[in-house]
């Protein structure tokens, strides 16, 4: 049996301020009969819901029940980087090479959407979430993947892709400068925001239950029945009883297999790390968000808090060798030990300015992201299950992503509208040809990181023993070296589901 939620998780400090929703329970059992019941109440799960009973043109609202294992938004939402970073380049740059430039392009714009989208919500419903719209840095610190990463740049901006224009870039003999990293070889610049996704999401899950719907905190989902009745309602079954309904919503991203088997291998959890650096003397503040790339397939992630704190998360060269770490886990109960001490003088070795401030880890934890073996979120009507809808597989990146695939999926639910009018991607749409592939980018790729190039190796060996142009972090001389193989496609510097 697939894996369910471990009940005791590490302390994500998204999680130190709690709300009166964190544990609420509408009544001791759940109800008969729903509408339509919502499994995970995490961004993906709120949005469904917040979008159902916003959205029904002066009809009856439906009801709705919303169903969360753990406390509310205690997955990989409460325990992610706080980005809120679409991607218009880097993977859209994949994308296009197998799906063609067209359907890339739509996947940027929707990411893109998505910094709108959320700026005017926190705007219109005053969401106390410390929403910050800022910019991105994509730094560079190995000169042969920043001119891969440039040259695939400009092959999407000379295709016409719309994202790249909003994109600026900065050469070496500049970048560093600009970005305040230590060995910069290039860097690019975007339009992106941070949050405190905790309390964006219990916002949400509050107007819900102002608006009539049920929620019900450490209430997991241990079956769904595999047929219909004959009046097309589906069983879904609870520790607080059972609930008929015609409309099912998988937004349980990770753990969708446990109680969608046909998702087993398709959608695989994903263990990750992240934590908060605190400085203890007085340093001159981050203002942008960044992504740190080490070379193809090593990189780290921050944003910077007003507090002058640094949520970091990464880690991923440390532990990735030996999939018991992170591939197939659950268990956000414990610390991925060799990425314990990886952020120690994280700030102090990578940013100029910071090599006084005294800056250490002040908490650190886990988190579980559900994985795609494509690579592609999995939305829409679940394949030969009339009624049921999944929107999961968000492989690290689900912030830019999740919250209009919410809403086009509430459409789907509430309107009947197919998935080509729902406003999402046409190449997220779940299908049965995707369930039943075979492919695996999450194991293939990091098999490509065990076969190193020589000659690239000798290139990244030379910059990590300091014998490139800009100064290296001192730690990087002790690092295992690795080829420049394709890490999954998803990404850890975007770990935001």
């Amino acid at each position: 049996m697939a894996p369910f939620p471990v009940p005791h998780a590490t302390a994500s400090w998204w999680r130190t301020q709690l709300h009166k929703l964190d544990d609420y329970l509408s009544s001791d059992c759940v109800p008969e009969d729903s509408d339509v019941v919502v499994i995970g109440a995490g961004i993906a799960g709120a949005s469904v819901a917040y979008h159902l009973l916003q959205q029904n043109k002066g009809k009856k609202r439906p009801r709705v029940t919303i169903l969360e294992a753990r406390q509310a938004c205690s997955g990989a939402t409460g325990r992610n980087g706080g980005h809120l970073k679409p991607d218009p380049y880097s993977s859209i740059s994949h994308l296009a090479a197998e799906h063609g430039m067209e359907a890339a392009a739509e996947v940027a714009e929707f990411e893109r959407a998505h910094v709108d989208a959320i700026s005017e919500l926190v705007r219109t419903e005053k969401i106390d979430c410390d929403f910050v719209l800022t910019k991105a840095i994509d730094v560079q610190l190995l000169p042969d993947e920043c001119r891969t990463a440039k040259d695939n740049f400009d092959g999407l901006a000379a295709a016409g892709v719309k994202s790249t224009g909003r994109v600026g870039y900065y050469g070496q003999n500049e970048a560093e400068e600009r970005c305040r990293v230590k060995g910069a070889q290039g860097c690019f610049t975007y339009e992106a925001g941070h949050i405190w996704p905790y309390k964006l999401v219990l916002h949400l899950l509050g107007r819900c239950v102002d608006r009539g719907a049920n929620l019900y905190t450490h209430t997991p989902v241990q079956s769904v029945s595999s047929e219909s009745d004959d009046s097309g309602r589906w069983t879904v079954t609870t520790p607080r009883g059972s609930i008929k309904t015609h409309h099912v919503v998988y937004a349980s991203n990770a753990y969708t297999p446990a109680i969608l088997p046909m998702y087993s291998g398709k959608i695989v959890p994903v263990r990750g790390v992240c934590c908060r650096i605190v400085p203890t003397r007085s340093v001159k503040k981050l203002t942008e968000t960044y992504t740190l790339r080490w070379a193809e397939g090593e990189f780290d992630y921050l944003i910077p808090r007003e507090d002058g704190s640094i949520i970091v998360g990464g880690a991923w060269t440390r532990y990735y060798q030996d999939k018991k770490n992170w591939y197939n886990v659950v268990n956000d109960d414990e610390i991925i030990e060799p990425a314990r001490e990886y952020f120690d003088q994280y700030m102090q070795r990578n940013f100029h300015g910071w090599e006084q401030s005294g800056a250490y880890v002040d908490q650190i934890w886990t988190g579980i992201m559900g994985y795609s073996a494509d690579s592609l979120p999995h939305i829409g009507q679940v394949p030969g299950r009339p009624g049921q809808f999944i929107i999961a597989g968000f492989t690290g990146h689900g912030m830019p992503q999740a919250y209009l695939s919410g809403k086009g999926v509430a459409a789907m639910v509430s309107e009947g509208i197919p998935f080509a009018e729902s406003g999402i991607p046409r190449l997220f749409e779940t299908t049965l040809a995707r369930v039943e592939h075979a492919r695996n980018d999450i194991l293939e790729s990091v098999q490509d990181l065990k076969q190193p190039r020589a000659k690239f190796n000798a290139r990244v060996r030379d910059n990590r023993l300091g014998k490139a142009a800009s100064p290296r972090p001192a730690h990087l001389a002790s690092w295992q070296v690795h080829g420049r193989g394709e890490l999954p496609r998803p990404r850890y510097d975007y770990w935001q589901d």
